[in-house]
């Protein structure tokens, strides 16, 4: 029996996702390039010349010291990106002669790296080794410090944490790992587009980061699936690479091997129509609202963890945050309990005030 055609969902009432409704230039772009396949692009050359601009894009936004030739490619999101930068530093470390038959090779991160990192661990067979955060909600670097040893292939650091949209001390981070001997890395997956606006250190131009994730799907307005891994190096990439006989290509650095050319053209796409001013001004517009619902949270007597990016954690009790999901608001929590808003490039001043209307419903 034919079934009525669903309805993709509303972002109208989202306010914890960090995906965003794509820019319109970028969902005409995907779909172009629907059937495209990325993961062998000597056959799919047109895709291939797209994801080239697509990095060159991205490089750009995090200062790469030669956009125009910056090793990375896009892919399907923070996490694949992640495991990846965890998988060329061990490979790399590994072929230094690091730990060769001695101790695990281990990843050092802050108790705030995401989830991926977890995954990266199990799935390579590394040591993850988390360390606690200063007061703020940022990674500590004496922690860090005492963390690492010469079996440390790679150290992260955090621009843009996803519970509290914190900027670790990264240049403090990649001064540790290069002392170390290890690789460093920048997950900047969802701050990424927000930060080149800010004043913090996090880019390629404010450490020596040897790898840096950075996401098109998140607040840089691309269709899902679009991530990005970059490298400063060539090297870092040519650690991945496997043979692919059957392929007119005939290596691959890729995790995934085939891929929708959607997420490249969309990603491609959604630069152009953006950069710069178009990002300069969703950001601007993101730090207002996110200072504006600290404020009147505070001003309702929650305690909020005062934004740095625009992400917004306060502490609402259980039964007001279960009412606030009944009534139909998407929202979440941290680690610890706080009710977590993302104020991305869908959320509105009237949808915050409509949330707000409902908070003081509930609280009556």
């Amino acid at each position: 029996m034919r079934q009525p055609e669903p309805e993709p969902q509303s972002f109208d009432r989202v306010l914890s996702s960090m995906c965003t409704e794509p820019h319109s230039d970028a969902r005409a772009a995907a779909e172009r390039f629907l059937a495209t396949n990325p993961g062998d692009p000597a056959t799919y050359d047109a895709v291939a010349d797209l994801e080239a601009r697509a990095v060159e894009g991205l490089a750009t936004l995090a200062d790469h010291p030669d956009p125009e030739n910056a090793a990375g490619y896009v892919t399907s999101g923070g996490t694949e990106a992640n495991i990846q930068a965890v998988r060329s530093a061990r490979n790399r470390h590994r072929e230094s002669g690091g730990t060769r038959g001695g101790p695990e090779i281990n990843v050092v991160a802050p108790e705030s790296a995401h989830f991926s990192f977890t995954k990266a661990a199990e799935v390579l067979g590394v040591e993850l080794r988390t360390v606690p955060l200063d007061d703020d909600y940022r990674a500590d670097p004496n922690a860090v410090a005492a963390a690492v040893d010469d079996a440390t292939a790679l150290v992260v650091g955090v621009a843009g944490s996803t519970e509290y949209g914190r900027v670790d001390p990264i240049p403090e981070l990649a001064a540790i790992a290069e002392e170390a001997g290890a690789r460093f890395h920048v997950d900047a997956a969802w701050g990424g587009f927000v930060l080149p606006f800010t004043d913090h250190a996090w880019s390629f131009a404010d450490a020596p980061v040897d790898t840096l994730t950075i996401d098109p799907h998140k607040f840089g307005q691309a269709p899902v699936p679009a991530g990005g891994l970059l490298a400063r190096e060539d090297a870092a990439l040519d650690a991945l690479a496997i043979d692919t006989p059957y392929l007119e290509t005939r290596s691959q650095a890729t995790l995934t091997g085939t891929r929708s050319g959607a997420g490249v053209a969309g990603a491609a796409a959604a630069m152009d129509a953006l950069w710069p001013d178009g990002y300069r001004e969703a950001a601007a517009r993101a730090a207002d609202d996110a200072d504006w619902l600290a404020d009147q949270l505070a001003d309702r007597g929650y305690d909020v963890v005062d934004p740095e990016l625009p992400l917004v954690a306060a502490d609402v009790p259980e039964p007001t945050f279960a009412a606030l999901r009944d009534a139909g608001w998407k929202v979440s929590r941290t680690g610890t309990g706080e009710l977590r808003v993302v104020c991305m490039p869908h959320v509105t001043r009237s949808a915050l005030r409509a949330f707000l209307d409902d908070l003081d419903r509930i609280r009556r």
